[in-house]
Protein backbone atom coordinates (compact mmCIF):
# COMPACT_ATOMS: atom_id res chain seq x y z
CA UNK A 1 0.00 0.00 0.00
CA UNK A 2 2.86 2.33 0.67
CA UNK A 3 4.33 1.58 -2.71
CA UNK A 4 0.85 2.42 -4.58
CA UNK A 5 0.61 5.21 -2.72
CA UNK A 6 4.40 6.52 -3.74
CA UNK A 7 4.02 5.31 -7.18
CA UNK A 8 0.23 7.20 -7.88
CA UNK A 9 1.42 10.38 -6.21
CA UNK A 10 3.94 10.78 -9.12
CA UNK A 11 1.75 8.86 -11.62
CA UNK A 12 -1.94 9.83 -11.29
CA UNK A 13 -1.83 13.17 -8.95
CA UNK A 14 -0.32 15.11 -11.47
CA UNK A 15 -2.73 13.79 -14.31
CA UNK A 16 -5.56 14.69 -12.22
CA UNK A 17 -4.39 18.05 -11.53
CA UNK A 18 -4.05 19.17 -15.15
CA UNK A 19 -7.46 18.02 -15.71
CA UNK A 20 -8.49 20.61 -13.07
CA UNK A 21 -9.29 18.28 -9.93
CA UNK A 22 -9.19 20.31 -6.86
CA UNK A 23 -6.10 19.28 -4.43
CA UNK A 24 -7.71 17.69 -1.52
CA UNK A 25 -10.04 15.47 -3.42
CA UNK A 26 -7.15 14.29 -6.11
CA UNK A 27 -4.72 13.14 -2.46
CA UNK A 28 -7.32 11.77 -1.03
CA UNK A 29 -8.31 9.79 -3.79
CA UNK A 30 -4.84 8.21 -3.76
CA UNK A 31 -4.14 7.65 -0.25
CA UNK A 32 -7.67 5.91 -0.09
CA UNK A 33 -7.19 3.54 -3.29
CA UNK A 34 -3.91 2.61 -2.17
CA UNK A 35 -5.24 0.13 0.13
CA UNK A 36 -6.73 -1.87 -2.41
CA UNK A 37 -3.92 -3.62 -3.10
CA UNK A 38 -3.36 -5.24 -0.43
CA UNK A 39 -6.99 -6.58 -0.53
CA UNK A 40 -7.85 -7.63 -4.41
CA UNK A 41 -5.38 -10.54 -4.91
CA UNK A 42 -2.94 -12.17 -5.50
CA UNK A 43 -1.82 -10.47 -2.46
CA UNK A 44 1.03 -10.32 0.07
CA UNK A 45 -0.67 -9.64 3.31
CA UNK A 46 -2.67 -12.70 2.52
CA UNK A 47 0.36 -14.72 1.98
CA UNK A 48 1.97 -13.54 5.40
CA UNK A 49 -1.60 -13.80 6.87
CA UNK A 50 -1.72 -17.98 5.16
CA UNK A 51 1.84 -19.03 6.43
CA UNK A 52 1.29 -17.75 9.77
CA UNK A 53 -2.14 -19.22 10.58
CA UNK A 54 -1.74 -22.37 7.82
CA UNK A 55 -4.86 -21.22 6.47
CA UNK A 56 -4.94 -21.99 2.93
CA UNK A 57 -3.86 -19.03 0.41
CA UNK A 58 -6.12 -19.96 -1.96
CA UNK A 59 -8.69 -19.46 -0.09
CA UNK A 60 -7.59 -16.41 1.53
CA UNK A 61 -7.10 -15.14 -2.49
CA UNK A 62 -10.52 -16.28 -3.20
CA UNK A 63 -12.19 -14.82 0.36
CA UNK A 64 -10.62 -11.17 -1.04
CA UNK A 65 -12.35 -10.94 -4.26
CA UNK A 66 -16.17 -10.22 -3.59
CA UNK A 67 -15.07 -7.32 -0.48
CA UNK A 68 -12.19 -6.19 -2.98
CA UNK A 69 -14.92 -5.35 -5.57
CA UNK A 70 -17.06 -3.87 -2.63
CA UNK A 71 -14.58 -1.49 -1.68
CA UNK A 72 -14.02 -0.94 -5.48
CA UNK A 73 -18.10 -0.10 -5.76
CA UNK A 74 -18.12 2.14 -2.80
CA UNK A 75 -14.87 4.39 -3.61
CA UNK A 76 -16.42 4.43 -7.34
CA UNK A 77 -19.72 5.50 -5.83
CA UNK A 78 -18.11 8.37 -3.93
CA UNK A 79 -15.79 9.66 -6.63
CA UNK A 80 -19.58 9.78 -8.67
CA UNK A 81 -21.51 11.26 -6.00
CA UNK A 82 -19.03 13.83 -5.93
CA UNK A 83 -18.78 14.39 -9.63
CA UNK A 84 -22.64 14.80 -9.49
CA UNK A 85 -22.79 17.08 -6.63
CA UNK A 86 -19.33 19.05 -7.00
CA UNK A 87 -18.38 18.99 -10.33
CA UNK A 88 -15.79 21.78 -9.76
CA UNK A 89 -14.00 19.39 -7.70
CA UNK A 90 -13.49 17.25 -10.50
CA UNK A 91 -12.36 20.28 -13.03
CA UNK A 92 -16.07 20.27 -14.72
CA UNK A 93 -16.50 23.49 -15.69
CA UNK A 94 -12.77 24.94 -14.85
CA UNK A 95 -11.17 27.35 -17.20
CA UNK A 96 -7.82 25.99 -17.30
CA UNK A 97 -4.80 28.05 -18.51
CA UNK A 98 -3.37 28.33 -22.26
CA UNK A 99 -0.36 25.70 -21.79
CA UNK A 100 -1.74 23.27 -19.77
CA UNK A 101 -5.22 22.99 -21.80
CA UNK A 102 -2.88 22.73 -24.77
CA UNK A 103 -1.00 20.12 -22.82
CA UNK A 104 -4.39 18.04 -21.86
CA UNK A 105 -5.35 18.40 -25.43
CA UNK A 106 -2.16 16.50 -27.01
CA UNK A 107 -1.95 13.92 -24.26
CA UNK A 108 -6.11 13.47 -25.01
CA UNK A 109 -4.75 12.71 -28.78
CA UNK A 110 -1.94 10.70 -27.78
CA UNK A 111 -4.22 8.44 -25.68
CA UNK A 112 -6.56 8.24 -28.52
CA UNK A 113 -4.00 6.86 -30.88
CA UNK A 114 -2.61 4.23 -28.34
CA UNK A 115 -5.83 2.98 -27.08
CA UNK A 116 -6.14 -0.04 -29.08
CA UNK A 117 -2.67 -1.25 -27.77
CA UNK A 118 -3.81 -0.58 -24.07
CA UNK A 119 -6.98 -2.37 -24.52
CA UNK A 120 -4.87 -5.28 -25.93
CA UNK A 121 -2.56 -5.34 -22.86
CA UNK A 122 -5.31 -5.12 -20.61
CA UNK A 123 -7.26 -7.86 -21.91
CA UNK A 124 -3.86 -9.60 -21.57
CA UNK A 125 -3.96 -9.43 -18.49
CA UNK A 126 -6.98 -9.89 -17.07
CA UNK A 127 -7.17 -13.68 -18.92
CA UNK A 128 -3.81 -14.18 -16.99
CA UNK A 129 -5.14 -13.26 -13.73
CA UNK A 130 -8.94 -15.22 -14.18
CA UNK A 131 -6.74 -18.63 -15.37
CA UNK A 132 -4.99 -18.47 -12.54
CA UNK A 133 -7.09 -17.45 -9.94
CA UNK A 134 -9.90 -19.18 -11.52
CA UNK A 135 -7.70 -22.50 -11.44
CA UNK A 136 -6.93 -22.09 -7.79
CA UNK A 137 -10.89 -21.57 -6.99
CA UNK A 138 -11.97 -24.93 -8.89
CA UNK A 139 -9.24 -26.44 -7.78
CA UNK A 140 -7.26 -27.23 -10.57
CA UNK A 141 -4.03 -26.68 -9.10
CA UNK A 142 -2.71 -25.05 -5.76
CA UNK A 143 -1.77 -22.11 -5.34
CA UNK A 144 1.92 -22.46 -5.51
CA UNK A 145 1.04 -24.76 -9.08
CA UNK A 146 -0.97 -21.85 -10.05
CA UNK A 147 2.15 -19.49 -9.45
CA UNK A 148 4.24 -21.51 -12.00
CA UNK A 149 1.32 -21.40 -14.47
CA UNK A 150 1.13 -17.82 -13.77
CA UNK A 151 5.02 -16.89 -14.52
CA UNK A 152 4.95 -19.09 -17.14
CA UNK A 153 1.89 -17.24 -19.37
CA UNK A 154 3.06 -14.28 -18.82
CA UNK A 155 6.70 -15.02 -19.75
CA UNK A 156 4.44 -15.57 -23.03
CA UNK A 157 2.73 -12.45 -22.68
CA UNK A 158 5.96 -10.65 -22.42
CA UNK A 159 7.73 -12.79 -25.63
CA UNK A 160 4.72 -11.67 -27.52
CA UNK A 161 5.19 -8.03 -26.54
CA UNK A 162 8.53 -8.10 -27.54
CA UNK A 163 10.26 -8.48 -24.24
CA UNK A 164 15.06 -8.45 -24.69
CA UNK A 165 17.14 -10.84 -22.81
CA UNK A 166 18.18 -8.02 -20.49
CA UNK A 167 14.64 -6.66 -19.58
CA UNK A 168 13.71 -10.16 -18.77
CA UNK A 169 17.05 -10.67 -17.06
CA UNK A 170 16.21 -6.90 -15.05
CA UNK A 171 12.79 -8.75 -14.29
CA UNK A 172 14.59 -11.75 -12.68
CA UNK A 173 16.49 -9.76 -10.41
CA UNK A 174 13.83 -7.52 -8.81
CA UNK A 175 11.55 -10.56 -8.63
CA UNK A 176 14.73 -11.95 -6.62
CA UNK A 177 14.84 -8.78 -4.48
CA UNK A 178 11.56 -8.79 -3.79
CA UNK A 179 10.90 -12.40 -2.99
CA UNK A 180 14.22 -13.08 -0.94
CA UNK A 181 13.26 -10.02 2.16
CA UNK A 182 9.62 -11.80 1.91
CA UNK A 183 10.82 -15.49 2.61
CA UNK A 184 13.33 -14.60 5.24
CA UNK A 185 10.03 -12.38 7.02
CA UNK A 186 7.58 -15.84 6.53
CA UNK A 187 10.60 -18.27 8.12
CA UNK A 188 10.60 -15.50 10.90
CA UNK A 189 6.92 -15.31 11.25
CA UNK A 190 6.50 -19.38 11.39
CA UNK A 191 9.14 -19.25 14.27
CA UNK A 192 7.53 -16.48 16.11
CA UNK A 193 4.55 -17.69 15.95
CA UNK A 194 5.35 -21.12 17.46
CA UNK A 195 7.43 -19.07 20.04
CA UNK A 196 4.32 -17.75 21.47
CA UNK A 197 2.37 -20.90 21.32
CA UNK A 198 4.90 -22.94 22.95
CA UNK A 199 5.47 -20.63 25.62
CA UNK A 200 2.23 -20.33 26.67
CA UNK A 201 1.45 -16.12 25.39
CA UNK A 202 -1.26 -17.25 22.47
CA UNK A 203 -2.88 -19.39 25.17
CA UNK A 204 -2.85 -17.08 28.16
CA UNK A 205 -3.90 -13.99 26.17
CA UNK A 206 -7.19 -16.16 24.71
CA UNK A 207 -7.61 -17.20 28.47
CA UNK A 208 -7.77 -13.85 29.57
CA UNK A 209 -10.07 -12.48 26.76
CA UNK A 210 -12.55 -15.09 27.06
CA UNK A 211 -12.91 -14.66 31.16
CA UNK A 212 -12.93 -11.36 30.63
CA UNK A 213 -16.83 -11.22 30.48
CA UNK A 214 -16.32 -9.03 26.69
CA UNK A 215 -18.42 -9.97 24.42
CA UNK A 216 -17.56 -11.62 20.90
CA UNK A 217 -18.26 -8.20 19.64
CA UNK A 218 -16.41 -6.49 21.75
CA UNK A 219 -13.38 -8.49 22.01
CA UNK A 220 -13.36 -8.15 17.85
CA UNK A 221 -13.82 -4.04 18.15
CA UNK A 222 -10.89 -4.12 20.72
CA UNK A 223 -8.74 -6.28 18.02
CA UNK A 224 -9.61 -3.86 14.99
CA UNK A 225 -8.73 -0.73 17.65
CA UNK A 226 -5.35 -2.41 18.16
CA UNK A 227 -4.89 -2.46 13.83
CA UNK A 228 -5.89 0.96 13.66
CA UNK A 229 -3.54 2.01 16.31
CA UNK A 230 -0.51 -0.06 15.08
CA UNK A 231 -1.33 1.08 11.42
CA UNK A 232 -0.57 4.47 12.38
CA UNK A 233 2.92 3.35 13.47
CA UNK A 234 3.98 0.64 11.22
CA UNK A 235 3.67 -1.41 8.15
CA UNK A 236 1.10 -3.59 6.95
CA UNK A 237 3.46 -6.73 6.94
CA UNK A 238 4.84 -6.17 10.79
CA UNK A 239 1.36 -5.84 12.06
CA UNK A 240 0.42 -8.87 10.98
CA UNK A 241 3.60 -10.40 12.20
CA UNK A 242 3.07 -8.83 15.61
CA UNK A 243 -0.87 -9.72 16.10
CA UNK A 244 -2.04 -12.01 13.86
CA UNK A 245 -0.25 -15.25 16.30
CA UNK A 246 -2.22 -14.22 18.72
CA UNK A 247 -5.42 -12.88 17.39
CA UNK A 248 -6.72 -15.92 15.27
CA UNK A 249 -6.67 -18.50 18.08
CA UNK A 250 -8.56 -15.94 19.80
CA UNK A 251 -10.90 -15.06 16.99
CA UNK A 252 -11.40 -18.95 16.39
CA UNK A 253 -12.18 -19.50 19.94
CA UNK A 254 -14.54 -16.83 19.74
CA UNK A 255 -16.22 -18.52 16.99
CA UNK A 256 -15.62 -16.31 14.28
CA UNK A 257 -15.08 -17.82 10.23
CA UNK A 258 -11.59 -17.34 9.94
CA UNK A 259 -12.05 -16.48 6.11
CA UNK A 260 -14.07 -13.85 7.14
CA UNK A 261 -11.90 -12.77 10.17
CA UNK A 262 -8.80 -12.70 7.52
CA UNK A 263 -10.28 -10.44 5.60
CA UNK A 264 -12.15 -8.41 7.97
CA UNK A 265 -8.21 -7.97 9.97
CA UNK A 266 -6.35 -6.90 6.80
CA UNK A 267 -8.88 -4.37 6.47
CA UNK A 268 -8.72 -2.74 9.31
CA UNK A 269 -4.67 -3.13 9.31
CA UNK A 270 -5.21 -1.09 5.54
CA UNK A 271 -7.93 1.19 6.89
CA UNK A 272 -5.18 1.85 10.31
CA UNK A 273 -2.73 2.97 7.70
CA UNK A 274 -5.40 5.71 6.86
CA UNK A 275 -6.48 6.87 10.72
CA UNK A 276 -5.23 9.86 11.57
CA UNK A 277 -3.32 11.88 12.87
CA UNK A 278 -0.36 9.49 11.94
CA UNK A 279 -1.33 7.55 9.26
CA UNK A 280 1.43 6.09 7.40
CA UNK A 281 -0.13 6.75 3.76
CA UNK A 282 -0.70 10.16 4.47
CA UNK A 283 2.76 11.22 5.24
CA UNK A 284 3.99 8.80 2.15
CA UNK A 285 1.37 11.12 -0.40
CA UNK A 286 2.95 14.17 0.89
CA UNK A 287 6.41 12.85 1.03
CA UNK A 288 5.66 12.02 -2.62
CA UNK A 289 4.18 15.68 -3.78
CA UNK A 290 7.18 17.28 -3.69
CA UNK A 291 5.99 19.91 -6.45
CA UNK A 292 3.18 21.35 -3.13
CA UNK A 293 4.95 23.69 -1.27
CA UNK A 294 2.15 24.79 0.79
CA UNK A 295 0.72 21.64 1.13
CA UNK A 296 -0.28 20.06 4.70
CA UNK A 297 -1.10 16.62 6.22
CA UNK A 298 -4.19 17.89 7.79
CA UNK A 299 -5.70 18.43 3.76
CA UNK A 300 -4.81 14.97 2.98
CA UNK A 301 -6.69 13.90 6.35
CA UNK A 302 -9.67 15.61 5.07
CA UNK A 303 -9.76 14.24 1.62
CA UNK A 304 -8.77 10.65 2.25
CA UNK A 305 -12.14 10.73 5.60
CA UNK A 306 -14.61 9.21 3.07
CA UNK A 307 -12.09 6.73 1.84
CA UNK A 308 -12.06 5.79 5.32
CA UNK A 309 -15.14 5.55 5.82
CA UNK A 310 -16.05 3.27 3.12
CA UNK A 311 -12.84 0.80 4.91
CA UNK A 312 -15.27 1.58 7.92
CA UNK A 313 -18.32 -0.08 6.93
CA UNK A 314 -17.24 -2.62 4.88
CA UNK A 315 -15.38 -4.45 7.91
CA UNK A 316 -18.44 -3.94 9.58
CA UNK A 317 -20.74 -5.24 6.61
CA UNK A 318 -18.56 -8.36 6.82
CA UNK A 319 -18.59 -8.70 10.70
CA UNK A 320 -22.41 -9.03 10.19
CA UNK A 321 -22.42 -11.12 7.18
CA UNK A 322 -19.90 -13.31 7.29
CA UNK A 323 -20.78 -14.82 3.78
CA UNK A 324 -19.28 -11.66 1.98
CA UNK A 325 -16.32 -13.34 2.24
CA UNK A 326 -16.93 -16.82 2.58
CA UNK A 327 -19.30 -17.81 0.43
CA UNK A 328 -17.06 -17.57 -2.79
CA UNK A 329 -14.35 -19.78 -1.53
CA UNK A 330 -17.31 -22.36 -0.40
CA UNK A 331 -18.39 -22.61 -3.74
CA UNK A 332 -15.16 -22.97 -5.14
CA UNK A 333 -14.82 -26.11 -2.51
CA UNK A 334 -18.21 -27.30 -3.47
CA UNK A 335 -16.99 -27.25 -6.85
CA UNK A 336 -13.40 -29.13 -6.44
CA UNK A 337 -15.27 -31.88 -4.63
Amino acid sequence: SIAAAAAFSKIAYPEMRRHGYERKFSLGCIAGSACLGMLIPPSVLMIVWGVITEMSIGSLFIAGIIPGFLVVGLFIGYILWVAIRHPERVGEGKVLPTAQQEARDANDLIAEKDITAILRSTFGLLVLIVLVLGGIWLGFFTPTEGAGVGATLALILAVMRGITLSEMKDAILSVGRTSAPLLLLLVAAQLYSRVLAMTGVTGATKEFFLSSGLSPYMILGLMVLVWFILGCIIDSISIILLTVPVFAPLAMALGFDPLAFAIIGILAIETGLLTPPFGILVFTVKAAVTDEKDLTTGEIFSGSVPFWIVLLVTIVLIVIFPQIANWLPNVGNELAR
